[in-house]
């Protein structure tokens, strides 16, 4: 089991030293690699000399060198060729006795069913991704629901529905039995956001009302960056006009929310005054109440219930017909 004791490890004659050294191995691997590669390598980078260890080693070593870990496991994600100490980690065993739920991306379906491989495909994601933690972590774990979720279609077609949310929940599993991140939850926080959302971006259309945008950017929160950012390092397409077109895509949506944004800033949602107008209109004095009800219809703007920017009118008009819902 892999939460075994100090005792039982110490039994099994396992060697955390031995896994320390093979981590360490794997990050110098990383470092010292020719990043100035134009795609994601084919079969895993072999090297002459392999420090590997043994399930148990690396068991020994997670429950005893938790921070040391990380700490190696950061050197690789943050390196400029990661793919090269990922590959490390791989042949060295610590992939599979640390992360198995990314060792079974590796071969997932190469060749088959018409789909890239998961393994080549997150290899290049990390690599292209920008070299922050909370992005690179993510780059390697987004996919990893896509080997619980894969299904093919009678005409032969590849799905892999809902992977990100089985994902966020794989993640959950991996840190209890890991907890890699227990002492900076933010970081922890937004790993999983960042697995859960990796779609979002993707999804954009031109057709997006301002609305639809605004309710976009309040959703990503402080982590919109990073879903921008990540959502680019996943276009991992061979053909340029698809990935220039991917590209486009979040940057035309990156350029969306920046307009709407600074929109608002200059003209807010809701007409000035629309306070005032709801008293009247609804015989209401000065009162927490008013302030309830306009923060509910900013609510349904942000949602696109009803169009931002209209004429104290339009909003009137539209508390009159949902007036149970806002208490009136």
């Amino acid at each position: 089991m892999w939460k075994a004791s100090v005792q039982e490890i110490v039994t099994q004659e396992a060697s955390p030293k031995r896994a320390m050294e093979a981590l360490e191995w794997a990050a110098e691997r990383a470092e010292r690699a020719d990043a100035a590669q134009p795609e994601a390598s084919a079969e895993p980078r072999t090297s002459p000399r392999v420090i590997s260890g043994r399930p148990a080693d690396f068991k020994a070593a997670a429950a005893i060198y938790l921070p040391d870990v990380r700490k190696q496991l950061d050197r690789i994600m943050m390196s400029k060729d990661a793919e090269a100490g990922l590959d490390a980690l791989l042949e060295s065993g610590a992939l599979a006795a640390m992360l198995p739920e990314v060792e079974a991306m590796v071969g997932f379906g190469d060749g088959e069913w018409r789909h890239k491989d998961v393994w080549k495909h997150t290899k290049q994601v990390v690599r292209q991704a920008v070299p922050r933690l909370e992005v690179r972590w993510a780059a390697l774990l987004h996919d990893i629901g896509k080997t619980r979720t894969r299904s093919i279609s009678p005409t032969g077609e590849v799905h892999f529905f809902g992977h990100a949310e089985v994902g966020a929940r794989m993640f959950d599993k991996i840190d209890r039995r890991l907890p890699l991140f227990a002492k900076e939850e933010a970081l922890k926080g937004s790993i999983r956001f960042l697995i859960l959302h990796h779609l979002r971006a993707s999804q954009y259309d031109p057709s997006w009302t301002d609305s639809a945008v605004r309710r976009f950017a309040k959703e990503m929160g402080g982590c919109l960056n990073d879903v921008l950012d990540l959502s680019r390092a996943d276009i991992t397409t061979k053909r340029p006009e698809k990935k220039r077109k991917g590209l486009k895509q979040i940057s035309d949506l990156a350029e969306r929310v920046l307009q709407v944004q600074a929109q608002d800033a200059v003209v807010p949602p809701l007409p000035s005054g629309i306070g005032d107008a709801i008293m009247q209109a609804f015989g209401l004095p000065p009162s927490r109440k008013v302030g309830e009800i306009k923060r509910a219809l900013e609510q349904a703007v942000e949602s696109g219930e009803v169009p931002s920017h209209q004429e104290s009118d339009v909003y009137i008009a539209f508390l009159r017909e949902n007036a149970a819902r806002f208490g009136i």
